[in-house]
């Protein structure tokens, strides 16, 4: 069954589809390899390398058109943007006059290369801090309705008009999967609740600091939490940075994540070029897990990091497409959910993005 939606004047596809176990395919069969682990303390991160895929270079970054100004962030109904009424022909629209809304953010990219956003990436401004909700292609010169939660619930006044990075940061695991997978904002709230409260217990001389506000983003931000994951960070930099000088005709791509000996992730990109950008701030974002689940998993077998990431073999598919930007797939599991982000730009076709989670 396919129904038509829309997004600023563009045309959103879903298709929903139940897929039988047997016989399916992986769409990432035979394209990478996992190389061996690199711990510290509770975090283990696998490298998964690969040939990386040409042209996906030209993908903006959030992080990129927010710094120089390319892409605009804001509340609804603060900023006039552009509506496409036929292919090639923009005019201004007038400013919304509708309330500002939790779960919707309006974005304007002024930019002249098509924007990725990845879920969890989170922007911090407005009347409460959010993270994007779901991993998609925004086209160049246009602006969208952002899909979004909160993760600062209990404030509801302007700091700033725009939203700006908070730098190296994404929301961990088990908040992008509640954001991902689960779609609900109470249980966002709930997992930062948990979060926070798990970094004052791992490092009680952040508990003022956490306090001070309800915000995630202030939490990881907070200096003592900061020197506690740059203890975890740094050196499973430096070991992934020495591992990366040795490689040749493969390229690092990605990693699978596991906290106390469970695997918990994977992200899994379409080149180096891209992985590089994010990597700061997703180990980053590995690391806080890891702190806030450190008594939480343990698991005396070995990881197997290849049948988590090749076993996509899913009881159900969803598929959300905007034709000539991107499809988002979702693969749902008995034990995980997938989502792939596949560019449909002219020239691409291929898969920009690969998130998997094992179920919480």
């Amino acid at each position: 069954m396919r129904t038509a939606l829309s997004i600023v004047a563009v045309p959103l596809a879903i298709l929903v589809v139940g897929i039988i176990h047997a016989g399916i395919e992986s769409p990432i069969a035979g394209k990478y390899e996992i190389l061996e682990p690199i711990t510290e303390g509770a975090l283990t991160v696998f490298p998964v390398v690969g040939q990386p895929v040409p042209g996906a270079d030209n993908l903006l970054t959030l992080d990129e058109g927010l710094r120089s100004g390319e892409v605009i962030v804001t509340e609804q109904g603060s900023v006039t943007g552009l509506r496409r009424h036929r292919p090639g022909v923009w005019t201004e629209t007038p400013p919304s006059t509708g309330n500002a809304l939790v779960n919707q953010l309006t974005l304007v990219n002024n930019s002249k290369r098509p924007l990725i956003l990845l879920a969890g990436e989170i922007v911090s401004g407005g009347k409460q801090d959010r993270i994007v909700g779901k991993d998609r292609i925004v086209a160049p010169e246009s602006d969208v309705a952002l899909g979004v939660f909160c993760v600062e619930p209990h404030r509801w006044n302007q700091t700033t008009q725009n939203f700006n990075p908070v730098p190296s940061a994404m929301a961990q695991p088990s908040v992008r999967q509640q954001a991902m997978a689960g779609q609900n904002q109470q249980a966002v709230w709930d997992q930062v609740a948990h979060a926070r409260n798990a970094m004052k217990s791992s490092v009680p001389l952040a508990q003022m600091a956490i306090d001070a506000s309800s915000s995630y983003a202030h939490a990881v931000e907070a200096a003592p939490v900061k020197r506690e994951m740059e203890a975890t960070v740094m050196p499973i930099e430096q070991r992934f940075f020495a591992l990366g000088a040795h490689l040749r005709d493969r390229k690092a791509l990605g990693v699978v994540v596991a906290v106390n000996g469970r695997i918990v992730w994977a992200d899994v990109f379409a080149n180096s070029a891209l992985f590089n950008k994010y990597w700061p701030k997703l180990v980053r974002s590995y690391a806080a897990e890891a702190m806030s689940n450190s008594h939480t998993y343990y698991n005396p077998s070995k990881p197997d990091p290849h049948a988590f990431l090749y076993n996509l073999d899913a009881i159900r598919e969803t598929s959300e497409s905007e034709p000539g930007l991107f499809r988002n797939t979702q693969l749902s599991g008995n034990d995980f959910e997938a989502f792939l982000l596949t560019a449909l730009l002219p020239g691409t076709g291929y898969n920009v993005h690969l998130t998997k989670m094992a179920k919480f």
